[in-house]
């Protein structure tokens, strides 16, 4: 079990519990009094902490080594998926993962980027970060869900498209921007969810939905603190500022009305419990899978390019 820096209280009565049941097995003494104290203090501790995160602790959360990527909630909460690979133009894009699989016996279309859980899998799946040809592999997948007359669920969780040379050779601009306008058009009910880092046109590449979900401890922005921080000031120091001046927590999103519903994780974040997260998730999921349903194509399509027509505010002076 890692830690954050702000966690340093709750890693410390995590410690001295482990303690206490070291103790209570090698010299056979009656710890469950000391237990039942630092298990209330522990409780107490972790309310206090995390019912009080600021923006830049949330986006630490959603970076945690431990938490759950893609394929742990796609293989948790459905049957029989099948991976699907290639753009069938240039190569297969391991950032991003795709292809059909059972939702309470409902087929469905699931979409993702995939990062990796140690520094083999991470260079493999390039952090997350793809190529014009997973935008175009994604874009591929939709089509054919579209053609199937299948649901599509897309699971956002990206530092960004990759920013090299060789992507912008390939079209990286281009593959963003197509997905954008396809996915505004499609027929068949789209259902987006932040599960981690919603970073720039990375994120909205497969971004444009009939509902967009956020989970509690994620971030959605243009730009991440870290690079907003070196841009106006010069440095990475003031990336905690930079992340409230922002505003990219779910319920920032949720007020500016830049996203339909925040998703509660259990507490500490979703690595703390994967599998009540990955069947929360299922519930929301499959509750606006209904919802949407219930359109016809033409209602849908018409309310998904009315409501991000509607995003943003201005004045006109």
């Amino acid at each position: 079990m890692q830690f954050l820096d702000f966690e340093k209280q709750i890693a410390e009565l995590h410690e001295r519990i482990e303690k206490v049941k070291e103790i209570g097995g090698t010299e056979g003494v009656d710890i469950s009094k000391t237990l039942e104290d630092l298990n209330m203090k522990l409780a107490e501790v972790k309310q206090q902490v995390y019912q009080n995160l600021t923006p830049w602790q949330r986006v630490q959360l959603s970076r945690h080594p431990e938490r759950p990527y893609t394929l742990y909630y796609i293989n948790e909460m459905c049957t029989g998926f099948t991976e699907l690979h290639g753009d069938r133009l240039v190569g297969d894009d391991k950032a991003i993962v795709g292809g059909f699989a059972k939702l309470n016996e409902h087929p469905v279309m699931f979409i993702g980027h995939q990062k990796g859980a140690d520094t083999k899998s991470r260079q493999y799946r390039n952090f997350g970060m793809a190529n014009p040809e997973g935008y175009r592999k994604a874009l591929r997948l939709m089509k054919l869900a579209e053609k199937f007359n299948k649901p599509i669920v897309c699971l956002i969780d990206t530092p960004g498209a990759y920013p090299g040379i060789e992507a912008e050779e390939r079209g990286q601009a281009e593959a963003i921007a197509r997905n954008l306008y396809e996915m505004s058009k499609l027929k068949v009910p789209v259902i987006c969810v932040i599960i981690g880092e919603g970073a720039s046109g990375g994120a909205l590449g497969i971004g444009v939905g009939d509902r967009i979900l956020m989970l509690e401890n994620t971030w959605y922005s243009v730009i991440s603190p870290e690079s907003c921080s070196s841009i106006l000031w010069r440095s990475w120091e003031h990336k905690e500022t930079a992340a409230e001046q922002l505003h990219l927590t779910a319920a920032d999103m949720y007020y500016f009305k830049l996203v339909d519903e925040i998703v509660e994780e259990p507490l500490g974040g979703a690595h703390r419990d994967p599998q009540k997260m990955a069947q929360t998730l299922k519930e929301r999921i499959l509750k606006n899978l209904a919802d949407l349903n219930q359109l016809s194509p033409a209602g849908r399509i018409a309310q998904r390019i009315a409501k991000f027509t509607a995003m943003g505010r201005y004045e006109e002076v």
